[in-house]
């Protein structure tokens, strides 16, 4: 009887010492998963997720212009004052991972031309819009061709002999995003010319720095943190 009694009180104590191991195991997987979160969040890296359909906006960063370039790098092109985009959350799955959006306007001002031959810049038009947005864990983005094709832009500059037309097409661009500003910068994205005269330059050089980015579908359009 005694052995009997030490036996299950042996197995008892077995049970209960797996339990408690499961518990804290389902405990910390949990804990893991909540500290993950989303990769798109607001009010912090380690706040509330954002919804699918929640719309962002962004204007340049405080000090930051565009820079449209000849050559990489250059100082021959065009440089905006102003700029704004707005896009709407598609897809924002746990983090790490990778969120969609759909960028549906992105617009210019203020622009100046020192280009050759040319007296000023009359619009920038960001054509074939939406187009489709990734967002990736650590901080990768991209902006890639929408259903009606291909990134395009319609630039007008004012000319020595009159208005001249070019538009420029690209095969998607590559920004970074940082949460110590909650800002994304492009630096040197190439445009091609797709068609225009010979005062288009042949290619365009695409740098600019937005932020911060803001939910405005939220309360107060709290920053958008990338995890």
């Amino acid at each position: 009887m005694g052995t009997r009694t030490g036996l299950r009180r042996t197995v008892l104590a077995a049970a209960g010492v797996s339990t408690a191991v499961a518990l804290l195991t389902t405990g910390t997987a949990s804990a893991t998963g909540a500290a993950a979160g989303n990769v798109l969040t607001y009010g912090g890296a380690a706040g509330s997720a954002v919804a699918v359909g929640d719309v962002f906006t962004s204007s340049l960063s405080s000090g930051a212009s565009v820079a449209i370039r000849t050559t990489a790098g250059g100082s021959t092109g065009i440089t905006c004052t102003a700029s704004q985009f707005t896009a709407t959350v598609t897809g924002n799955p746990a983090a790490p991972g990778t969120a969609t959006e759909s960028l549906t306007a992105h617009t210019f001002g203020g622009c100046t031309s020192n280009i050759l031959g040319t007296t000023g810049v009359q619009s920038i038009t960001v054509d074939r819009l939406p187009y489709n947005t990734t967002v990736t864990s650590g901080g990768p983005l991209t902006v890639g061709a929408g259903a009606a094709g291909a990134l395009q832009t319609t630039v007008k500059l004012n000319t020595l002999l009159g208005l001249t037309t070019c538009v420029y097409s690209s095969t998607g661009l590559s920004g970074a995003t940082s949460n110590t500003d909650n800002s994304i910068t492009f630096a040197n994205q190439l445009f091609s010319k797709s068609s225009g005269p010979v005062t288009c330059p042949g290619s365009s050089y695409f740098s600019a720095k937005y932020g911060p980015v803001k939910d405005t579908s939220q309360s107060g359009s709290p920053s958008v943190f990338v995890n």
